[in-house]
């Protein structure tokens, strides 16, 4: 397939999933443009692909307009960034509640709206959601909560978009073998004293197939959705997890 005459925008494209997005829509001949709050990584990832790279933190709506009008006019728009972290429910905190909400939801919000505020006319608006959008995890309550409101979003934005030919869907990956998951591990290692090969394991123990999924699994599904015959995939929250869901 060719996305050529196509720009993306991706959000948290400086590592994980968001990185491999980026390397897969350039290999597509997409005009990639990555956002974060991170400089380095950005910049590493634009040398690697080719991309351009836009400073913007995705909980705030300045920054998100600045980063949309840096760009050009995006077709595909793709809310990648996310955070994850894990409490009992008894020890979350309302600052722990709302910095989840707020990177997980609230971002996914924002984007969506500024991109949409200047979307030229053919769209993919595309959210990197969880299978914790599709399931309850113990200890991830605050998380859970985001990508549930995240699937929520997007089903009640494709009914009203549809007479557009615009699709909006939710992948949503299992533990992926990223950056994020690496973090998990650590505070599995530390809270449980197991070794970081058994806390992987444990992580890979709810898929099916036994594995952590890929990143380069999620970039497919992506551009599946920006290609040729997906017209009617829409208001869809994809489930990239070996059967677990």
């Amino acid at each position: 397939m060719t996305l050529t005459g196509k720009r993306v925008l991706i959000t948290g494209g400086g590592t994980g999933t968001g990185a491999d997005l980026a390397r897969g829509f350039a290999a597509a001949g997409a005009d990639v443009v990555i956002c974060g709050r991170r400089e380095a990584p950005l910049q590493a990832v634009a040398t690697a692909t080719g991309a351009r790279c836009v400073l913007a933190d995705v909980t705030q709506q300045a920054d998100l307009t600045r980063a949309f009008a840096e760009a050009g006019p995006c077709d595909i728009i793709i809310a990648n960034a996310g955070v994850a972290d894990s409490a009992p429910f008894a020890k979350v905190t309302p600052e722990h509640w709302h910095s989840m909400l707020a990177t997980n939801l609230t971002g996914v919000f924002l984007t969506f709206q500024a991109g949409l505020a200047q979307l030229p006319g053919w769209g993919r608006l595309i959210a990197i959601a969880s299978t914790a959008g599709l399931k309850g995890y113990a200890y991830a309550a605050p998380y859970a909560a985001a990508k549930h409101g995240t699937v929520g979003l997007v089903r009640s934005l494709a009914l009203e978009l549809a007479r557009r030919p615009v699709t909006v869907n939710a992948l949503c990956p299992g533990f992926l073998d990223t950056e994020m998951t690496d973090r998990s591990v650590d505070t599995i290692v530390a809270k449980t004293g197991k070794s970081p090969e058994a806390a992987r394991a444990a992580l890979a123990e709810g898929n099916p197939q036994k594995r952590l999924i890929q990143p380069a699994e999620v970039t497919a599904a992506a551009l599946w959705l920006c290609g040729a015959g997906s017209e009617g995939i829409t208001g869809q929250a994809l489930a990239i997890a070996g059967g677990e869901v």
